[in-house]
Formats: structure tokens, sequence, C-alpha cells
């Protein structure tokens, strides 16, 4: 038999057949301390009947796939996080399984069970709810597991998430708003359930507090992050009796949404309305007027996040399970100074 020949072996097969976590092999396998003595001698018997070689084997390969989850897959947002996470997986000669789990408990079983068949070296796990039952399976498999964007928070502090600076990127967008003499300012929201959501609204707030600017709950207006919704709450704050001469959509696709709200009441973005987006999707530059908006690195979170899943089915720890990339405002033609000033 040849080297192409032999079986399969890798630190998550270890781990699983001895019942205890990745990060234990790989102590035992660079001779770390604080490993129970039993268990210690139950990883290296594994490890020599399956001919287990350190680094720098050739005998040592991994499943390489990385499964990556949406809730949905209809938004241009998860090809930015497709793309960089397909960037390192192909550099690492992985490959990518991208899927989209719905709240049906069917669709995640379903999963569960490719999963299963399929042994994945990790799973990246997008704006979703990474709930208590399916981190426990994932657990019982050994499957190692990262977080973007967490819905709700992450199930353990010992899951790695990886986002980007929201509260900030609310903040200056809002803060670009005021400084061009913006008083009333409408905010297009994304989901509640999601705490980027809630960031960027919480930075809102906190610039229009810090300027003593109202905080007037009806330029709140409700959005789901997807054009239609942009377009029904643009409409809302515009037919205001008293509305907002800019408004700041939770993401680009809303703020494409409002663009359409504008235009319809014969409005023209900029010189009678601005807006902001969030995101900075590849269509923000290529619109009319090309959209100021909120960059976050999209592309770097899908990368960091391929990065930091692989680094745990090698055994590798973490310095920090949370890690959040900077946003930056890119200024283009859909703000201006409001009309008469």
């Amino acid at each position: 038999m040849n080297a192409d020949d032999e079986p399969r072996v890798t630190i998550t097969a270890i781990a699983r057949e001895a019942g205890v976590s990745v990060p234990t092999v790989s102590r035992v396998l660079n001779g770390r301390s604080d490993v129970a003595p039993d268990t210690r001698e139950r990883v290296e018997e594994l490890l020599r009947h399956h001919g287990y070689q350190r680094r720098g084997s050739r005998t040592v390969r991994r499943a390489d796939l990385v499964d990556l989850v949406f809730n949905d897959l209809d938004s241009p947002w998860a090809v930015e996080i497709i793309r960089g996470v397909e960037d390192v997986g192909h550099a690492a000669g992985v490959g990518t399984v991208v899927s989209a789990i719905h709240s049906e408990s069917t669709s995640t079983r379903r999963w569960l069970q490719n999963l299963r068949a399929r042994a994945s070296d990790g799973v990246i796990v997008v704006t979703s709810h990474l709930t208590p039952p399916v981190h426990a399976q994932l657990r019982r498999l050994n499957v190692p597991v990262v977080v973007v964007d967490p819905a709700a928070g992450v199930p353990d502090t010992d899951v790695p998430a990886i986002g980007a600076t929201n509260w900030a990127g609310g903040l200056a967008a809002t803060e670009h708003l005021l400084g061009l003499g913006h008083r009333r300012i409408g905010f297009v929201a994304g989901p509640t359930h999601l705490l980027c959501s809630r960031a960027r609204l919480d930075g809102y707030r906190a610039a229009l507090e810090a300027a003593g600017a109202p905080l007037d709950d009806r330029l709140v207006q409700p959005g789901d992050f997807y054009h239609a919704s942009g377009f029904a709450a643009g409409s809302a704050l515009l037919d205001l009796d008293d509305p907002p001469t800019a408004i700041f959509a939770a993401s680009d696709q809303m703020a494409f949404g409002v663009y359409e709200a504008v235009r319809r009441r014969g409005l023209r973005v900029a010189d009678e309305v601005s807006v902001v987006g969030f995101d900075d999707l590849p269509e923000a530059r290529w619109a009319s007027p090309p959209l100021t908006t909120v960059r976050q690195p999209l592309v770097e979170m899908g990368r960091l996040a391929a990065r930091t899943v692989l680094r745990l089915a090698q055994g590798e720890e973490l310095e920090s399970p949370r890690v959040e990339l900077a946003t930056q405002l890119v200024v283009r033609d859909s703000t201006a100074r409001p009309a008469g000033r």
C-alpha cells in the first residue's frame, strides 16, 4: 500500500474516538502537562493504533472540507462571505460546502446527517442562531465551530465569533450626516434579533444624543436588510408630516430601496434627501448616484473565519474567542448638505 492509499486519520477523528476535545489531543501531541494521565494514555494509544504521525508527516490528512452555513443565500452580502472563505480554502486545498438552514427542524436535522456523513473539518455559521442542541451535536462530533455575525450571542464563550465594529459604523454614518447639517435623520433598522442590527441602531442613537439632535421614535423604521423593506421604510419616513432630510439604512440593499422611495415621490437623492447605507457591496459604487456607505470587510471576515476554523481543526488554541474587524465610512455622492443650507 502506498501513502496515497492509506486511510485518512485526523486529530478530529482521534478526539472523537477518545471521547475528548480536539484541543486535548493537541495538548497530548505537544507534550503538555495539563492532561489527566488516563486521558493521555487513551489518546496516545489511539495515536499509535492509527499510526498518526506528528507535524511534518505526509500520512496525516484531514477531510479537506469546511461547511459554510447561512440562514439564507438570497443576499449579495452572502456572496462576499463565500468569496472570503473560498479564498482561504482554495489556498489550503480545502473544499467548501455551502448550505442554507432555515428554521425548520427537518432542515437542520438533514444538514447534521449530511455533516456526519462527510466528516467535515469544521463549520462556519453565518448570521444564524447556533442553538444549544445543535451546538451539543457538533461537540459530540468533535467538529470545531466559528460564528460570523452571531444572531443573539453564542452558546458558550469558547465558540469563536467573527464580526465587525457595527456600533462604530452606525456612529460614523450618523455623525457624517450631522456634520453636513442634517438634524432630522431617519433610520431603517435591520432584523432586531441580530446583534449587528442592534449595534448599528445604538450607534445611530449615540451620535444623535451626543449632538443634541432629536431622538424621534417615528424616525426609526423596521427592515430586514432587503430591498423591499428599505422601500417600505423609506416611504413611511418620507410620508411623515415632518419628513427627514437624510436617511441612514442599516444595509446597502435597504438603501437602494430608499432610493426608489425617494424617486417615486419626485425627489432627488442627495439634492433633497441624503442616503447612507451599510456594507459597501460592489453595487454601491455603481448606483446612481454612487452610495455613501459604511464598508464592513465582508470578504476578510470570511477569510478570517476560514483561517480560524482550520486552525481549530489542527488543534490550535486561539488567543481571543471574539474578533471584530474595523468598519470604514466611504463617502460618495448620495449625501450632501440639506437643501437650502
